[in-house]
């Protein structure tokens, strides 16, 4: 077991203060935006090994059975499956998907053979692997994620009192659920600027109302006010709008468009970086290759809670065994933890006065450190506070 040296990567939608307060660090005046823990290339913790500091990454790889377990390596081959991430946004994210296996599989196959660099800014696949994620927020996060349904879509757009979305209206209120969504969200990608911009006129006057899509209209203005001119506004507006309360989690499966607009939370995903984007965004933007993955179909947003184990760990419910998060709180019922050890973990304090201990003793957990154990170390939790464990689904067949 080892404590973790974790990478803060800056982009332009991170927040200035709100991974310095949690970690306990001077604010730095720079919008820090995510904290990565594991083992991905690009950003690798370090950790101790044979008393030097080591890349997580160049560790599994060295020996890779006897960190990841044998279960783990079978399936998953000589890499650590899953990435954890203290994410903090204090502007909006860009409109993205990812992909599927196949998918991803695909595409990476097809820019190698068109000699696409892996680390060109224009590349889509960099990695042949799929990015499910989830998100958990600690304190209230704002985003939107899913489709509504065309007839909800129609009534949004209706508000705006906007004549150049008649047409998209009456398609919404005509065509079946997937022809419908399919030809709006590609028509708003063609947008020219004037449309974009009557939009925001009628989007900022709307967040000043009361209404049934007011709270709606507040955020699609924040992304407005953030990216100006952005014609990723248009589509936006066809997505559900969500809050998550402290606690509560929200699963995006492949194909599922989303943007998060702002909270801090801690986010687990498989470990690739796959990402297909339509707008919001300076980075690179494929609205073809978005269109040819996007999933069309409505989807409300079903936000999780975590459910009680005999073992203590209160565990988020996913589809997929790249990754299991879940929330451990010795103290709650007045006595440690005991976790399993079938596969590596990664342990983050975010409240609370908590210790670790492993095979070599025990270490303090500070609020906001993290320590990560390969597989077949048994870690027991004390104290009182909350963690958040980050591990693989060895339940999975």
């Amino acid at each position: 077991m080892d404590y973790m040296i974790n990478t803060i990567r800056n982009y332009s939608w991170g927040s200035t203060t709100a991974i310095a307060e949690l970690t306990g660090v001077e604010p730095d005046g720079t919008p820090q935006a995510e904290q990565w823990m594991g083992a991905h290339p690009t950003a690798p913790s370090i950790v101790r090994r044979r008393g030097a500091s080591r890349p997580l990454d160049q560790v599994i790889e060295e020996e890779p059975a006897a960190e990841l377990g044998e279960h783990v390596l079978r399936r998953f081959g000589p890499r650590l499956p899953f990435l954890l991430k203290l994410l903090a946004a204090e502007a909006p994210l860009s409109l993205q998907v990812h992909p599927d296996l196949a998918g991803a599989a695909a595409g990476h196959k097809r820019e190698n053979a068109q000699g696409i660099p892996l680390d060109a800014p224009h590349r889509n696949y960099p990695d042949s692997n799929h990015k499910p994620e989830m998100i958990v927020a600690l304190g209230t996060f704002e985003g939107l994620c899913g489709f509504r349904t065309p007839l909800d879509c129609a009534g949004l757009l209706s508000a705006l009192n906007v004549d150049l979305l008649d047409q998209h209206c009456a398609t919404l209120r005509s065509a079946s659920e997937e022809a419908a969504l399919r030809q709006v969200f590609s028509t708003f990608l063609a947008e020219g600027p004037s449309l974009v911009d009557a939009i925001t006129r009628a989007v900022a006057r709307e967040a000043r109302r009361s209404g049934p899509y007011q709270a709606a209209f507040d955020s699609y203005y924040s992304i407005a006010k953030a990216h100006p001119g952005d014609p990723g506004l248009l589509p936006a507006l066809l997505l559900n709008h969500f809050r998550l309360t402290p606690g509560e989690g929200l699963f995006l499966g492949a194909g599922m468009p989303h943007a998060y607009i702002r909270g801090l939370g801690v986010e687990v995903m498989a470990a690739s970086d796959n990402v297909l984007r339509c707008g919001l965004t300076s980075k690179h933007v494929d609205s073809q290759e978005l269109l040819r993955v996007i999933a069309f179909s409505a989807a409300p947003v079903r936000a999780l809670r975590p459910t009680a184990t005999a073992t203590g760990e209160e565990v988020f419910a996913t589809p997929v065994d790249d990754f299991r998060l879940s929330v451990v709180r010795p103290g709650r019922h007045g006595g440690a933890v005991r976790l399993d050890a079938f596969a590596p973990q990664i342990l983050l304090c975010t409240a609370g006065a908590v210790s670790v201990t492993g095979p070599e003793g025990e270490l303090p957990l500070p609020v906001g450190s993290s320590v990560y154990a390969p597989a077949g170390e048994q870690v027991t939790v004390r104290g009182r506070g909350t963690i958040y464990r980050a591990t693989v689904d060895v339940s999975f067949p």
